[in-house]
């Protein structure tokens, strides 16, 4: 039993995905005008629940609505897959256990012990200091059942792509998030798509989803903008701050991207000796630059922009909005052409 509950323990931690400060915040939409309570001759509405809510505690509020979008998108999803199967199974003559059993065995791919080794290597930090012998079993079972899960997922996809239409009637929570004339923008404006990012260079995790979105700009070219707003977590990543204040020194300059890039390949040093070097290296004016940085002048604007994110209901890092929905941790990129594709099609209605 010890030995399974730290295997659970261990893929807890493989399986996190953002950087998280102490909790404070949540958003969503209002509720209805339906009555919650009367106080004498007052009637209270839930649309007033909601508004305070969002107002006392926007992080937990706007987890909750996520949850409960994630929740009911998840359920859909199943009934879906199971009505698709139940109907594949039955033009086939076999019972839908059957059916899912061998199709799903028909694309699946033996994990092999090289997997397991380089799966173990990668994650060795994580090992607890017990070995690729002590380890190896359970390795295994897991690879195997992400494997399991990619077939099966694969198998339904195919499904839907044969199968009727689906349309899906009802919408993710959606935030509307400004964004400036100084953000750091990678796309047009008049782009259909905008994944706005509320980040922090100290972040490992915002370090994790870095080639995701770069290979989302890659895929989808002027249809899709990037848009930066800092967010240090100030409690757990000490550098951060400073950081996000290099940030817009270098962006005063018009070389944010590439000073982006610096500060995420060197997320062990960031005191302010080494963001003045990385700056230097990058060719900015470096009297300039170090005068921005020594005096703070952009604080107050990170500042802000924490802020903002407060109010959005952002408590870790990578949050990021695709026009509006909420994506919180380094998440697949799979994940992000889902939900890009989703917004694609329904610019086009």
């Amino acid at each position: 039993m010890m030995t399974f509950m730290r295997t659970l323990a261990t893929c807890a931690i493989l399986l996190a995905l953002a950087c998280s400060a102490p909790a404070q915040q949540a958003t969503g939409g209002p509720g209805g005008a339906d009555v919650a309570a009367r106080v004498g001759d007052r009637a209270i509405t839930m649309r007033d629940l909601d508004e305070r809510w969002r107002k006392s505690e926007p992080a937990q509020q706007a987890q909750a609505l996520q949850q409960l979008y994630e929740g009911r998108r998840g359920a859909l999803e199943e009934i879906v897959a199971d009505m698709l199967i139940e109907q594949a199974a039955k033009a086939k003559g076999q019972t839908k256990d059957q059916f899912t059993e061998a199709e799903v065995a028909r694309r699946l791919t033996p994990v092999t012990d090289g997997q397991v080794t380089s799966f173990f290597q990668e994650n060795q930090a994580q090992m607890q200091g017990r070995g690729l012998a002590a380890m190896g079993p359970a390795i295994r079972r897991y690879l195997e059942e992400q494997e399991h899960g990619a077939a099966y997922r694969a198998f339904v996809s195919e499904l839907r792509k044969a199968g009727p239409r689906i349309d899906v009637v009802f919408d993710a929570p959606r935030y509307t998030v400004e964004v400036a004339p100084d953000d750091p923008v990678l796309g047009a404006a008049a782009a259909p798509v905008t994944v706005i990012e509320f980040s922090d260079f100290q972040c490992p995790f915002c370090q994790r989803v870095m080639p995701t979105l770069k290979r989302v700009k890659e895929t989808y070219g002027d249809r899709v903008r990037i848009v930066w707003k800092d967010f240090p977590l100030t409690s757990i990543h000490p550098q951060a701050f400073k950081a996000a204040e290099a940030g817009n020194c270098a962006r005063e300059q018009g070389k944010f991207w590439e000073y982006h890039d610096r500060l995420f390949g060197n997320q062990q040093a960031l005191q302010p000796e080494f963001l003045k070097k990385y700056a230097a290296d990058a060719g900015l004016d470096a009297a300039a630059f170090n005068g921005c940085l020594d005096t703070a002048k952009y604080a107050e604007r990170v500042q802000a922009q924490m802020g903002v994110g407060t109010q959005l209901g952002v408590s870790s890092t990578p949050s990021l909005f695709i026009n509006g929905r909420m994506v919180s941790g380094a998440q697949p990129y799979e994940t992000f052409t889902a939900i890009i594709d989703d917004e694609l099609a329904r610019a086009k209605k």
